[in-house]
């Protein structure tokens, strides 16, 4: 644990959260912010600060959080979207230095998340995914 963590406070239980999933991995409680009712975040319990530094077996338990958690607000909302999303670093948005998913439900128009605020991008070249994906491969197990 990280004292100076919020989300770390919140699994040791020294800063309150309306928890709806806790075991022994992971933790999910709700955002503070609530922009579409339903933001929840999944954590997992050891402090971890991004994805690069979680193990394959906190990644597992995390997502199988989400989805359990994406389930129960179709059951309770059915919002008529949901996003999953991760941030790493300042350049990706990150805000707190735990490792975190959010798990969001979505509604039509509700002007959240815009991947491309500029329009979408026209299709790159396929040499050069190619090149990338070459890259990538050689260094998945790395």
């Amino acid at each position: 644990m990280d004292d100076a963590c919020p989300f770390c406070a919140i699994a040791t239980g020294a800063t309150p959260a309306s928890v709806i999933l806790d075991d022994d991995k992971v933790l999910a409680f709700m955002d503070w912010r609530q922009a579409v009712p339903g933001h929840v975040l999944v954590i997992p319990r050891r402090h971890v600060p991004d994805i690069y530094a979680l193990a394959d077996n906190e990644a597992a338990a995390v997502m199988q959080a989400a989805v359990r958690v994406a389930r129960a607000l179709r059951a309770a909302y059915d919002p008529p979207g949901l996003n999953l999303w991760q941030s790493n670093g300042e350049a990706g948005g990150q805000e707190v230095f735990h490792f975190h998913l959010h798990v969001h439900p979505r509604r039509v128009d509700d002007g959240l998340l815009r991947v491309y605020p500029e329009g979408v991008p026209p299709q790159s070249d396929a040499d050069q995914r190619a090149a990338i994906a070459r890259t990538l491969k050689a260094r998945l197990d790395h």
